[in-house]
């Protein structure tokens, strides 16, 4: 497997699993520089590489009502904020191939939204940037599918994909994430990113609006590092109740320190295990 290097952190096989977290959707200025500080700290007590993730415009809601964000342009001076004034890597979704271009004049890594990642043209603008890519599987493929997205990007000159696994959809509103789709997208020599919080979402359980079981998220994430991946994505905020999206999935900022803690002994157990010749 080929390390991804995103500025100066690298994910894959041997390295200490990344962190991709931040709210779901950028709501304001206040509550996207409190997170980003906030985890930045955290992370770095703990020694955790750390990318921050908000997207400036959530195109796949369940209803028209729904608050979709500040759009491109407001949205990339806010991350683009983020990213100088503390110093950390950001990374946002983008929906279109028009949206490639002047995301990566901000962003560190692009990121191709789970229901859109078998859109050839989308996938070729993201990989023609020279940025690396972040595609999430989307909850109707399977994982061995994924390479044939792979091959789209590298055929479009980009070999620096990370490939996430966020669920598969299980009966209505409903989702199960398989740990096997993890070492199976890792054969296309990709790193692989684990979703907990995009995993634990029921989709359209509200009616009007998805609803989640973000108790659950800690335990799948500790079960994907255990699985071998290689970085973790959590959807964050400081009063989830109150988010503008993704509220129910989401992880409390309160209780990330806590959450980060188990899973870094996780990984840095299951990696001596992966390094350790000595014979049985």
């Amino acid at each position: 497997m080929r390390p991804v290097c995103i500025n100066q952190i690298a994910a894959g096989k041997g390295k200490p699993f990344v962190l991709i977290a931040g709210p779901c959707v950028i709501e304001d200025h206040d509550t996207v520089m409190l997170t980003a500080r906030t985890l930045k700290k955290i992370t770095g007590r703990l020694g955790i590489p750390f990318i921050f993730k908000a997207s400036y415009d959530k195109a796949n809601r369940t209803s028209a009502e729904s608050y979709r964000g500040p759009g491109l342009s407001d949205g990339l001076r806010l991350l683009g904020s983020v990213r100088r004034e503390l110093e950390i890597p950001v990374v946002s979704d983008i929906h279109l191939p028009s949206e490639a271009e002047k995301a990566a004049e901000v962003l560190d890594l692009i990121q191709i939204p789970a229901f859109l990642c078998r859109q050839t043209d989308l996938v070729a603008a993201a990989a023609a940037t020279g940025k690396p890519l972040n595609i999430k599987k989307g909850q109707f493929l399977a994982p061995w599918d994924m390479i044939n997205i792979v091959e789209k990007a590298r055929k479009n000159g980009n070999d620096q994909i990370m490939l996430t696994e966020r669920g598969a959809s299980f009966g209505y509103n409903n989702l199960v994430a398989d740990m096997r789709s993890i070492p199976i997208m890792q054969e296309t020599g990709c790193p692989v990113i684990f979703d907990a919080t995009h995993s634990v979402q029921l989709p359209g359980g509200a009616g009007g609006a998805s609803s989640g079981q973000s108790e659950y998220a800690p335990v799948l994430a500790r079960a994907a590092l255990a699985a071998g991946a290689d970085g973790i994505f959590m959807e964050v905020h400081p009063e989830p109740g109150k988010a503008l999206s993704d509220g129910p999935n989401s992880i409390c900022l309160d209780e990330v320190e806590r959450v980060l803690s188990g899973l870094k002994a996780i990984d840095e157990a299951r990696r001596r295990i992966e390094n350790d010749t000595t014979p049985a």
